[in-house]
């Protein structure tokens, strides 16, 4: 008995519960707190793939479905088929209407690459006459232009195409691309002036001093830094161009000057048979340089929208 009380006397641990300390077995949270973050954590992740599974299944499934035939395109919507070939890329690129589709790739690089260089171009002036000119009306106009995003599109639809019926235009490119070239897209012009404010006016006192003007200040000064924004600018244009399927579905009659979106519609025949596979064949053809063009610029995107682009 007294060996036993003084090997419990002597213990570490006894004056350490005599004590009322910390026990190793008891509840610590700071480990109940991590495992709530780990826990968070794959909660979070689990949800967000499932819903990027939503959002790209359209896109795995136009993809899929152009490597079906065309019977079991509408009967099974099921993604995997037996009988998986490529026989609808070899129908799309033979063309339809007399038209290949080399034709109608070129017909919309011609119309995204001038909507480009005419938004760069257009855009970029005007905005740097509303941010670093003092203009009498300069609040007002720009104002004005400003209200114009909030004129539906199919407002002006008809003035529009009975201008250019009388105007001989109809049937030609320029209805489609004068718009770009004449700074008509007001959210490119606020863009680029949001990006413009951003920049120190020191950087024009200083080439003032050295006698520059205008032109050289523009020129030589805003557009190198103005980088971001025009890229910016630049893939959203092309997008917007490359998809665009009302504007050539009004101003445009002749097959050979379709571009993709409206030479899509060939394939469909509410009198004959339908070919979809090459519809979607083609579909996804034209989804390629787009997605392309997205990735290579896509960096750009975050830095001339979501940092300094709409920073007030």
């Amino acid at each position: 008995m007294t060996t036993t009380k003084r090997e419990t006397m002597s213990s570490p641990t006894a004056p350490a519960l005599a004590e009322g300390q910390d026990n190793p077995k008891e509840y610590n949270p700071k480990a109940d707190s991590r495992s709530a973050k780990r826990l968070r954590a794959v909660v979070f992740n689990v949800v967000a793939l499932a819903l990027v599974g939503v959002v790209l299944y359209p896109a795995v499934w136009m993809v899929a479905s152009s490597l079906k035939p065309n019977s079991e395109i509408i009967g099974n919507p099921a993604l995997w088929s037996e009988n998986f070939s490529l026989d609808n890329f070899v129908t799309a690129m033979d063309g339809i209407g007399g038209v290949s589709t080399a034709q109608f790739f070129t017909n919309s690089i011609i119309l995204a690459v001038g909507a480009v260089i005419g938004t760069v171009l257009s855009a970029s002036v005007s905005a740097y006459a509303f941010a670093r000119i003092n203009f009498p009306g300069r609040n007002l106009f720009f104002g004005m232009m400003i209200a114009t995003l909030l004129l539906p599109f199919h407002v002006v639809i008809i003035p529009q195409y009975i201008i250019f019926q009388q105007l001989g235009l109809v049937n030609t490119y320029v209805p489609l691309l004068i718009g770009k070239f004449l700074a008509a897209d007001a959210f490119f012009v606020f863009l680029m002036v949001q990006f413009m404010r951003n920049l120190p006016r020191d950087l024009d006192e200083a080439a003032r001093i050295d006698g520059a003007g205008h032109f050289r200040i523009f020129g030589s000064i805003m557009l190198p830094l103005m980088k971001p924004a025009l890229i910016s600018s630049s893939i959203f244009a092309f997008i917007w161009s490359w998809n665009d399927f009302l504007g050539p579905l009004l101003y445009l009659n002749s097959p050979e000057m379709y571009p993709l979106p409206l030479a899509l519609r060939l394939f469909v025949d509410q009198t004959q048979s339908s070919d979809y596979g090459a519809m979607i064949a083609m579909s996804v053809l034209a989804l390629l340089p787009v997605l392309l063009f997205f990735l290579i610029f896509q960096r750009y995107i975050v830095e001339g929208v979501s940092t300094q682009g709409l920073k007030g």
